[in-house]
């Protein structure tokens, strides 16, 4: 029923751009307030960037100034904008509602998420 797909990583040089994208289906990104989180090997889940249901955005201190997280409520997908790309970003990235992280709840729906490898 709800679908959670995650694009665009890649291998990219410090300094460069990534721009990740999140397919939604069966849920509304308008109606949760939607994360992006990152885990990289030996760390925990992290939340890096949410946009809530009236469009807010919010950003942890490690990646603020550098990424963007916006939405296209009429494709129902969810989009992180990276530049500045540091090694500190590798991670594989997933998009996810906030609450139902906070909660625990809904696990079977975590997807796949996408790698992003910063590295010379």
């Amino acid at each position: 029923q709800v679908q959670l797909v995650e694009s665009g990583g890649g291998l990219v040089q410090p300094g460069g751009s990534l721009r990740l994208s999140c397919a939604v289906s069966g849920i509304t990104v308008t109606a949760h307030t939607m994360g992006w989180y990152r885990q990289a090997p030996g760390k925990e889940r992290e939340l890096v960037a949410d946009i809530t249901g009236s469009g807010n955005t919010n950003y942890g201190d490690s990646v603020k100034g550098r990424f963007t997280v916006s939405r296209d409520n009429a494709k129902n997908t969810l989009y992180l904008q990276m530049n500045s790309l540091k090694p500190e970003d590798t991670a594989v990235y997933y998009c996810f509602p906030t609450v139902w992280a906070r909660v625990g709840s809904a696990q079977e729906y975590w997807g796949q998420g996408t790698q992003v490898t910063v590295s010379p």
